[in-house]
């Protein structure tokens, strides 16, 4: 079955390098978690590295699950890979490109599958679009606004 695909762009009036760092700097997970979400790092990571991990307890409507993310540092940023969760398969992109020497974007690309299959794709693909629009809505409110005001 095909992965799902969530693309969200934010340009910034702020030099690369800063908003990788932003990114880069521990708790940027929760310093971007909307308050709405039931998200608790259970284990947070040290440093954004190869390999580095970290465990979230997300909430699934009366439920909790264990969400464990594994981290690839890439040319452009990083991708963060689901190893145990919700999904049946979920890979962040998270790139950082430079539009000239003072402004940047911010692209977050996600491909992930539901699980259950077709049933979970029929019954679930609307209900994820919309709570990911919805979270990088806030997201990149969150980036925009820290970053720009730090500058």
């Amino acid at each position: 079955m095909d992965d799902l695909l969530f693309i969200r762009q934010l340009d910034l009036s702020v030099p690369v390098d800063a908003l990788r760092g932003w990114h880069f700097r521990p708790g940027a997970f929760e310093r971007l978690t909307p308050p709405w979400e039931r998200a608790i790092v259970l284990e947070p990571m040290e440093t954004l590295a190869d390999g580095a991990r970290v465990v979230i307890e997300v909430g699934i409507g009366p439920f909790r699950r264990r969400w464990v993310a594994e981290h690839e540092l890439t040319a452009t940023g990083f991708v963060d890979r689901q190893i145990e969760g919700p999904f049946a398969f979920w890979e962040h992109d998270h790139r950082f490109e430079p539009l000239d020497e003072e402004k940047s974007r911010l692209t977050d690309v996600i491909r992930y599958r539901l699980p259950f299959g077709r049933i979970g794709r029929v019954l679930g693909a609307r209900f994820v679009a919309q709570r990911l629009d919805r979270l990088f809505r806030y997201r990149h409110a969150m980036t925009l606004a820290m970053l720009e005001e730090a500058l």
